[in-house]
C-alpha cells in the first residue's frame, strides 16, 4: 500500500487519520472525530456514498435529499474548524473506496463511529481486518447509543428479549452514559487541495420540485437538530405525556430524523431531559416529570432497536417468534398498491398514506395505525410495509422499523397479540377526535361533520349528499369489511398453529429451540412496485455514478394537488457482481417460496392459491361488488396554497408538527404486557436462535 509521498494528499506527516463519517454528521459529540482531533497528525475527514451496498434498502427520495442537505452543513462546519474539507467519495463498494483514500492520503490511521445493522457489522468487520493487514491502525466508536449492546445484559450475562427488562436495565447501569463531547476547538487537516472529491449527485430532474417543497418544511444539519433539540425541550416537552396521542397537534419533538442521520446525539437529548427532569421533580410538576420518562422511553425504543438488530441481524427478514414462521400471509398486490395509495376507505388509514406519501412524516400513532391495519386486516406480508416505510419516510430507519413492524405483527415476547385487530374507527377519534387530520389529508371528507368524519360508510344518505360524498366514487367504501377480516384472521391463525403442529411433530426428537432455524422458509418476494431498478456500478472511487432513476407511476394519491411532484425513485440493489467477494449478511430477499404443494382453497374473497401455507389471491377473481368499491378513484382535488407555520414553510392541507420518533409500539403501554394471545400458546413463542455477528473491538 506504500505510494511516494509526492502523490499523497497534503504531505507526508508521521501520523494522518482519516475519520470516515456515516450516520454521524456531525462535529458535536462526534468520539471518532474528537479522537483524531486530539491525536497529533493531520485529520482527513471523508464520506462514501455507497448505496448499493444496501441491497433493496436504497435509499429513498426523501432520505437522499436529507443526507445531502446535511453533508453540505457537515462540510462547511468542518471548513469552519480548519479542516480543508469534507472528501467525498462515489463507490459500489465502501471497502474499495476506503482503500484507495487511504492510499490516496497515506493516512496511518482510520477512526469511525459504530453503526448496528447487519450490513454495517459484516462491513465493518471486514474493513478492520483488511486495514489491519495492511498495518493501518483502526479504531472505531460508539456514537449512536447509550451503551453498547454487550454492555447490557441480565444477571446470568444473556441478552434481552423483553424491552421492559432491557429499559430498565439501562436505567440502572452501575455508571451513566458518557457525558456528550463540545465539538473540537480545531482541525488541522493538512492541504486537501490535491485529494480529489467525487460529486454526489443524491437527486434527478423529476425529484427537484418534491425536494424543494422538503426544504420549506425541514431544516438538515446538526446546527438545526441542536435549535430544535432546545425548542422541544423549552416547549412541547412538559405536555408530552397529556399530547403525544394527538395526530392534529404540533406536540412532539420532530427529531427523529437528525437522531437518524446522527446529526444530534443520544446521549446529549437523554442528559438535557434527565436535567429537565429533576428540575420539573424538585419543582413538584409531576405532569412534566412523566412527560420526561416516556420521552426518555421513546429513546430507549431507539436503543433496543439496535440491540434487538445486534443479537438476531435476520431481524429486519425474519419474524423473531419462531411459529410466525408459518403465518399464511395473503400476497396481493392489488391490496398493497390500495394501501400505498389511501384508498382503503377507512378515513383514518388513508390520511396517514397519503401524509406519508406527500411530505415522507408520519406521527408514531397513525404509524401503528396504518401498519397494524396492513397486517391485520388485508394480512399483507409485514415486510412489504416495512420496506415502503424505509423507501418513503424522512426518518427510515431500518433498526427502527424493523422492531416496530415485528412488533405490530406479534413476533415479539412483548409485542401486541396478532389476533387483535384495532378499529380504524374508534383509533380515529381516540387519536384525531375532531376529524381535523382526516380532514387536511382527505380533502373530500372536509365538509363532513365530525360525527361521521371516521366512519362515513354509516352516515345517512342526506349528510353524505350536503357534503359532496359519493361513496364508491370520490371516496371508496371500505376495502375489507372488519367482521369479515376478523373471522378471516382466525382462519390464517388457526392454518398457522396446525402447520407449526405438523412441523413440531415431524422432528426428530425435537430441537433446543423447538422449530429449528427458519431459514428453511425464505421470506416473500417484495413486489415489483418495491424491486429497485440501478445498474449496479463497478467500484470506480473517482467516478461520477449517475442514478437510473424512474417513477412510480401508480402512486398518484386521489384528492391531493397534482402540482406536488410525487415522482419517486428507487433504484436497483442488485449485488450480482461476482467480484465482490466480501463476507455477505444472510439475506433472502430474492428467493422464491419454495413450492412444496399447490392447490386451490375457497375463502371469503374468493379462490386464492397457498403455497407452503402463503394465501396468493386472484385479484381478478375477487367479488364484483369489492372491486368496484375499492377501486373507485376519488375526483375532487386538494388546493396547492402554502402558508407558514413556526418559521416553516407547510402545505395547508398539512397536519402541525407530528412525532419525531419512530415510537411505533408504544401506543399504550398496556399492549406491551397483554400477553394472552401466546400464552395460549406458550410452547412456541420462543426466539429464534440466528447466529450473532461478532462485533471486533
Amino acid at each position: 500500500m506504500s505510494v511516494s509521498s509526492s502523490a499523497k494528499c497534503g504531505g507526508d506527516p508521521a501520523m494522518r487519520v482519516l475519520v470516515w463519517f456515516r450516520r454521524d454528521l456531525r462535529v458535536e459529540d462526534n468520539p471518532a472525530l474528537a479522537a483524531a482531533a486530539r491525536a497529533s497528525g493531520d485529520v482527513v475527514p471523508a464520506y462514501v456514498w455507497s448505496p448499493e451496498e444496501e441491497g433493496p434498502y436504497y435509499p429513498g427520495r426523501v432520505s437522499r435529499w436529507w443526507i445531502s442537505q446535511s453533508l453540505q452543513h457537515l462540510d462547511a462546519s468542518l471548513h469552519r474548524l480548519g479542516a480543508g474539507k469534507l472528501v467525498t467519495r462515489r463507490s459500489a463498494d465502501a471497502i474499495v473506496a476506503l482503500l484507495q483514500l487511504v492510499r490516496d492520503t497515506g493516512a496511518t490511521h482510520v477512526y469511525f463511529n459504530h453503526l448496528y445493522d447487519p450490513i454495517s457489522l459484516v462491513r465493518d468487520h471486514r474493513l478492520k481486518e483488511m486495514l489491519m493487514a495492511e498495518g493501518i491502525v483502526v479504531q472505531s466508536y460508539n456514537a449512536d447509543l447509550l451503551y453498547e449492546p454487550w454492555e447490557v445484559v441480565d444477571d446470568e450475562g444473556r441478552s434481552f428479549n423483553m424491552f421492559a427488562p432491557f429499559w430498565n436495565r439501562c436505567l440502572s447501569m452501575p455508571y451513566d452514559p458518557p457525558a456528550p463531547l463540545l465539538p473540537p476547538k480545531k482541525i488541522n487537516s493538512g492541504d486537501l487541495s490535491m485529494c480529489p472529491s467525487d460529486d454526489l449527485i443524491f437527486e434527478d430532474e423529476s425529484e427537484r420540485g418534491s425536494n424543494a417543497l422538503l426544504a420549506r418544511a425541514w431544516t438538515p444539519g446538526w446546527q438545526n437538530a441542536d435549535k430544535a433539540l432546545t425548542a422541544f425541550l423549552n416547549g412541547p416537552l412538559a405536555d408530552y405525556s397529556v399530547n403525544r396521542k394527538k395526530a392534529d397537534s404540533a406536540s412532539t419533538s420532530l427529531l427523529s430524523p437528525h437522531l437518524h442521520f446522527g446529526e444530534l446525539s443520544v446521549r446529549k437529548v437523554f442528559h438535557l431531559v434527565r436535567m429537565k427532569q429533576l428540575v420539573w421533580s424538585n419543582e413538584g410538576n409531576h405532569p412534566a416529570e412523566e412527560s420526561c420518562t416516556l420521552f426518555l422511553r421513546s429513546i430507549g425504543l431507539r436503543e433496543y432497536s439496535r440491540y434487538l438488530s445486534f443479537n438476531h441481524p435476520s431481524s429486519h427478514e425474519k419474524p423473531l417468534l419462531a411459529h410466525l414462521r408459518f403465518f399464511p400471509w395473503v400476497v396481493d398486490e392489488r391490496y398493497f398498491k390500495i394501501w400505498r395509495q389511501g384508498r382503503t376507505g377507512y378515513p383514518l388509514v388513508d390520511a396517514g398514506m397519503r401524509e406519508l406519501w406527500a411530505t415522507g412524516w408520519l406521527h408514531d400513532r397513525i404509524r401503528v395505525v396504518v401498519s397494524s391495519f396492513f397486517v391485520k386486516v388485508l394480512q399483507l406480508p409485514w415486510r412489504w410495509g416495512m420496506k415502503y416505510f424505509w423507501d418513503t419516510l424522512l426518518d427510515a430507519d431500518l433498526e427502527s422499523d424493523a422492531l416496530g413492524w415485528q412488533y405490530i405483527t406479534g413476533s415479539l415476547p412483548d409485542g401486541r397479540e396478532l389476533d387483535r385487530i384495532d378499529n380504524p374507527q374508534f383509533e380515529g377519534y381516540k387519536f384525531d377526535p375532531h376529524g381535523e387530520y382526516v380532514r387536511r389529508w382527505i380533502p373530500e371528507l372536509a365538509r363532513l361533520p365530525t360525527e361521521w368524519i371516521h366512519h362515513p360508510w354509516d352516515a345517512p344518505v342526506s349528510v353524505l349528499q350536503a357534503a359532496g360524498i359519493e361513496l364508491g366514487s370520490n371516496y371508496p367504501l371500505p376495502i375489507v369489511e372488519l367482521d369479515a377480516a376478523k373471522a378471516r384472521l382466525q382462519e390464517a391463525l388457526s392454518e398457522m398453529w396446525q402447520l407449526e403442529a405438523a412441523s413440531r411433530a415431524s422432528m426428530n426428537n425435537g430441537m433446543e429451540e423447538g422449530l429449528g432455524d427458519s431459514s428453511e422458509v425464505p421470506p416473500i418476494e417484495f413486489p415489483p412496485e418495491l424491486q429497485m431498478e440501478i445498474e449496479r456500478q463497478p467500484a470506480q472511487p473517482t467516478a461520477n455514478v449517475l442514478m437510473t432513476a424512474r417513477r412510480r407511476e401508480d402512486q398518484m394519491v386521489p384528492s391531493m394537488t397534482s402540482s406536488l411532484n410525487r415522482a419517486e425513485t428507487e433504484v436497483s440493489a442488485g449485488l450480482g457482481n461476482s467480484e465482490d467477494t466480501r463476507a455477505q449478511v444472510p439475506f433472502h430477499a430474492h428467493f422464491q417460496p419454495r413450492v412444496e404443494g399447490e392447490h386451490r382453497i375457497q375463502n371469503a374473497e374468493g379462490p386464492a392459491l397457498r403455497i407452503n401455507g402463503i394465501h396468493q389471491h386472484n385479484i381478478f377473481q375477487q367479488p364484483q361488488h369489492r372491486r368496484r368499491e375499492a377501486l373507485a378513484p376519488s375526483v375532487s382535488e386538494a388546493s396547492s396554497s402554502w402558508t407558514g407555520r413556526e418559521g416553516a414553510v407547510v402545505p395547508v392541507w398539512s397536519p402541525p408538527a407530528a412525532s419525531g420518533h419512530s415510537d411505533t409500539f408504544a401506543a399504550d403501554e398496556a399492549d406491551v404486557s397483554s400477553r394472552s394471545y401466546l400464552d395460549r400458546h406458550p410452547q412456541s413463542h420462543r426466539m429464534m436462535n440466528w447466529s450473532q455477528l461478532s462485533q471486533s473491538s
